[in-house]
């Protein structure tokens, strides 16, 4: 898979799962595995700054998720 199309994809995932976040406890994990995704593609592309910052941004969705349905 082309890096690109997998950072366009992770980036849309996780527009995509923050807007729904309210609907369903679900949705919050979608986001931070999108996160996630978007924190590799970083790493891929050697963005450091954007992957650190998306990193944390994964952790503090699923701590948000664990707090939800914990």
């Amino acid at each position: 898979m082309n890096v690109e199309i997998f950072g366009i994809f992770a980036v849309f995932t996780m527009l995509t799962m923050y807007a729904f976040e309210d609907r369903a406890p679900v949705f919050v994990l979608g986001f931070a595995a999108a996160c996630a995704a978007s924190s590799l593609y970083a790493v891929l592309i050697q963005s450091w700054p954007f992957a650190i910052a998306e990193g944390i941004w994964s952790v503090v969705a699923l701590r948000r998720w664990w707090s939800i349905t914990g």
